[in-house]
């Protein structure tokens, strides 16, 4: 049976690839594969290797039921739990997502971001690209590059009109965010797994990791200004004159952006999930946006609240992703991401290559299932905090997933934002993004090999 639900997940992952070929919506095809991949995984019964696992045994143990732990009724009790426990992660990511995307909206609404756009007055492609690159790096080691990713291409938008031109930069923002959040314990959920778990200290991996991110992004980044040229078109000629900005912008866009900041602090200080400190920013805005207007009528008023803010949002994009992590949650549920590692480990024997690999591999399946695998199977006791293995991981898992457009939820929020083709991406940036996650891995290694 698990040979049968991993050809349906590449089946999936392909027409997901060739949607435009096929003519088949990627939300619909992510959406029907987590379900066929949970279906027949609670039908797998009886699904003996799975049985005599360690995960079965060890849920099995903590159920202490007198039934026979071989059975259905136990087995299909074990597929609702990890169902259960995955929906709750997943929904933790959706809910964030969806509360950057509805600050972004509410800032975006009342003009926020012409505070920053008129400031900006170059029309140089080129140079252009470098400001935006470099700020969503740096951004993204202060946010989370889930939200930097979100915030960067709605003020791309505004920037730069022309569709072709403004795809690259979105690839760009995608590359930018995932190597800025590599190098810091919250700009990545897979770095700050590890920092929780105590794989990894704050200061240790900013130091070790600063120079493999920044080059994992300066690679693709002299590529594109020798290929992108020319000049950008005002982007203001397109904006309404009456429209320079709405009241309260500047509040707007300074409590979206502080809001924002708060979320690594909120979950520093009182260790709760972010998307709790998110949605609480959220809240706290969606006050501030009824107070901004308070003498507009009902009908214009409603243009700069929450709940229009709301409703602009991209929900199809929200559903690609919670089907994407949920197929992804039926293999880790039946470990066959943690034998997929296992393997490596016995073929490869090196745990550079492995881990080199794992970052690979991460921009086909969700970098934190595998991070996850990699923390079980590298016990602390024989590879302490800071060892090579914790930080290199934190590197290759959180910049692999630049290389295809899914491989991270950056990736996922930019595609459904921007509309990218699956197979544009895999043209025009995963070479670029390869090259540069090789160049970053080998800097890293070097100065890990002389020092």
């Amino acid at each position: 049976m698990e040979t049968y639900i991993i050809l349906i997940f590449v089946l999936g992952y392909l027409l997901i690839a060739l949607e435009h070929p096929v003519k088949i919506n990627k939300t619909a095809t992510a959406l029907v594969t987590g379900a066929l991949c949970w279906t027949l995984f609670a039908l797998a019964v009886p699904y003996s290797s799975f049985l005599d696992s360690d995960h079965y045994s060890a849920f099995v143990k903590d159920l202490n039921s007198p039934i026979d732990p071989h059975s259905a009724q136990i087995y299909h009790r074990f597929v609702e739990s990890e169902l259960a426990l995955h929906l709750g992660q997943i929904a933790s990511i959706l809910f964030f997502l969806m509360g950057a995307m509805t600050v972004v909206e509410l800032v975006d609404a009342h003009h926020g971001f012409r505070f920053i756009t008129d400031r900006i007055k170059t029309k140089d492609v080129r140079k252009l690209l470098w400001i935006v690159s470099w700020t969503t790096f740096f951004l993204s080691s202060i946010l989370d590059n889930l939200a930097t990713a979100i915030v960067m291409v709605s003020l791309s938008r505004k920037l730069i009109h022309e569709k072709e031109k403004r795809l690259f930069f979105a690839g760009m923002i995608i590359i930018a965010a995932n190597a800025g959040g590599a190098w810091t314990p919250i700009g990545d959920v897979t770095t700050t797994m590890l920092w929780i778990g105590g794989q990894i200290s704050t200061l240790a991996i900013m130091m070790k990791l600063l120079a493999p991110s920044m080059i994992s992004l300066l690679v693709p980044l002299l590529y594109l200004s020798f290929t992108l040229t020319g000049n950008l078109q005002d982007p203001h000629l397109h904006e309404k004159k009456d429209e320079l900005y709405g009241k309260g912008g500047k509040i707007m866009l300074f409590g979206g952006v502080g809001l924002l900041i708060f979320v690594p602090a909120f979950k520093a200080i009182t260790d709760l999930p972010p998307y709790l400190g998110m949605l609480l920013g959220l809240g706290i805005l969606w006050v501030v946006s009824e107070l901004i207007n308070p003498d507009l009528d009902e009908l214009e008023k409603k243009k700069y609240s929450a709940a229009a803010a709301l409703a602009r949002i991209d929900i199809s994009s929200v559903l690609f992703f919670f089907g994407i992590l949920l197929s992804v949650s039926a293999l880790e549920s039946m470990q066959t991401l943690h034998h997929f590692a296992e393997y490596l480990g016995n073929v490869l024997g090196d745990n550079r290559i492995i881990i080199t690999f794992i970052g690979l591999f991460s921009a086909i399946a969700n970098n934190v299932p595998l991070v996850a695998a990699c923390m079980g199977m590298y016990p602390l006791d024989t590879y302490p905090i800071d060892h090579m293995i914790w930080e290199y991981l934190a590197y290759c898992a959180g910049t692999g997933g630049s290389i295809l457009i899914i491989g991270s939820a950056a990736g996922v929020a930019v595609m459904g934002m921007e509309k990218i083709n699956f197979i544009w991406y895999l043209k025009k940036m995963s070479f670029l993004a390869l090259i540069g996650y090789l160049g970053g891995a080998a800097v890293y290694l070097f100065f890990d090999y002389y020092k």
